[in-house]
This record gives structure tokens, C-alpha cells and sequence, in this order.
């Protein structure tokens, strides 16, 4: 949890973001209580609110939602080696818990092996960190979303953190290669409907990555200079 909280305050603005956007889109606030419990992803949960108030049908919503969180496909597979030998029941539990920060923090955390055996403890204790935040969070913006100004952009928030969290990972020519044709990939879709552009992106990334680590052999895992 001591791990995950740097990542709490971009977490923060984002989830009450979410519940005045929500509450404003003509959602009641059990409802939108209700997806940051089920659902809890806020992404898809943006797209859910929008695509509800237009009225598009329930499984045009699914669909869309579904494609939005595809990339949590690719991040329990990263994380399976570390928790196959665990049950069935701690396994759903922490696939529930995933989400990008949870990801992000644990598979920093992983690569080092300090953990041993009981890394899940860790993959755990982030995941309900944010689990609660964006519990909490939800409830402020349903609340007193409304009474933040426009103008303060707390929805902004987040991706700064996820900036400062993938500076200090791009160490190796394929993980910049891969954060550079994602990035351009994200930035070129941005109005590609659905998130389709988010899915695009991290496909062209593991791409771009795996090429340059299988062009430049082992020196793609060495370190670059700053």
C-alpha cells in the first residue's frame, strides 16, 4: 500500500472526476457507485457514462468497455508467473484488484524479486489501495464533484503520474522503443471511438519492443545513459 501511494493523488482527482461526470450525465449516485465497485476501471467507466447518456444499446456498451479494457488481458498474463501457484480464489481476487497502478507498482516490484514467494501480499496490499481510493473518491465526485470548477483539470492528474511512474522503467532500447511507438500510436487514434486507440497502442509497443530486443540481441537489455 506504501508502494501505491504515489499513484493515489492522480487517482484521486480522476475518481471524483468520474463520479460528478457521472452524476451530470444524468446517472443516480447509486449507480454510478455501484460501477466503480463492479466494474472498477475508470477508463471504461468513462466511456460506460457516455455511451449510456446517448442512449446507445446495452450490448454496443459491453462491447465498447470490453475493447477499452482489453489491456488487462496482456497485464494478467505478465503477472501469471508470479501467482500460478496460488488458488483459485486468490487468483480472482487479484484479478478483480488489477489495474494499471496495481500493475504498474507490482510488476516494478516483481522484477526485483524481493518477494520470494509472497508477492501477492504486495500485488494485494496495491490493489485494494486503489480498490478504496477509487471507492472513496467516486463518493466525493458524486457529492462535490459539481462544486469543482471546470478550469482545475483534476482529470489530469493521473496521466502525469503515469508519467513520472515510466520514466525510471526506460532503461533498455526496447522498452524506449516500445513506450515511443505507443505513445505515437495513442496520440495518432485519440479520436478513434471505443478506446480502440489505447488497444492499437500497446499492440504496435510489444511489437516494437520485441523487434528491437530481437534485432539488438542481448544489448537491448542493457541500460541506456540518461
Amino acid at each position: 500500500m506504501r508502494g501505491q501511494l504515489p499513484l493515489l493523488f492522480g487517482v484521486a482527482p480522476f475518481g471524483m472526476a468520474y463520479g460528478a461526470y457521472a452524476i451530470e450525465a444524468g446517472l443516480s449516485g447509486g449507480l454510478t457507485q455501484a460501477m466503480s465497485a463492479i466494474v472498477f476501471g475508470g477508463a471504461s467507466q468513462f466511456v460506460a457514462v457516455q455511451l449510456i447518456a446517448s442512449g446507445v444499446p446495452g450490448g454496443m456498451i459491453v462491447l465498447a468497455t470490453l475493447l477499452v479494457n482489453l489491456r488487462h488481458m496482456l497485464y494478467s498474463a505478465s503477472l501469471a508467473p508470479s501467482v500460478e501457484q496460488l488458488g483459485l480464489r486468490w487468483r480472482w481476487l487479484l484479478a478483480y484488484l488489477l489495474t494499471d497502478e496495481a500493475y504498474a507498482v507490482s510488476m516494478t516490484r516483481v522484477a526485483r524479486g524481493v518477494d520470494g514467494p509472497f508477492r501477492h501480499w504486495f500485488i494485494l496490499g496495491a490493489g485494494f489501495a486503489l480498490w478504496a481510493t477509487w471507492q472513496v473518491t467516486t463518493s466525493l465526485g458524486i457529492f462535490l464533484g459539481a462544486a469543482v470548477p471546470d478550469s482545475w483539470s483534476l482529470d489530469f492528474a493521473l496521466p502525469l503520474t503515469f508519467l513520472a511512474l515510466l520514466m525510471p522503467v526506460l532503461t533498455s532500447r526496447a522498452a524506449l522503443a516500445a513506450a515511443a511507438v505507443a505513445g505515437v500510436v495513442a496520440v495518432a487514434g485519440f479520436d478513434w471511438p471505443y478506446g480502440v486507440a489505447l488497444v492499437a497502442a500497446i499492440a504496435a509497443g510489444l511489437v516494437a519492443g520485441v523487434g528491437v530486443e530481437r534485432a539488438l540481441g542481448g544489448a537491448s537489455g542493457e541500460q541506456v545513459s540518461a
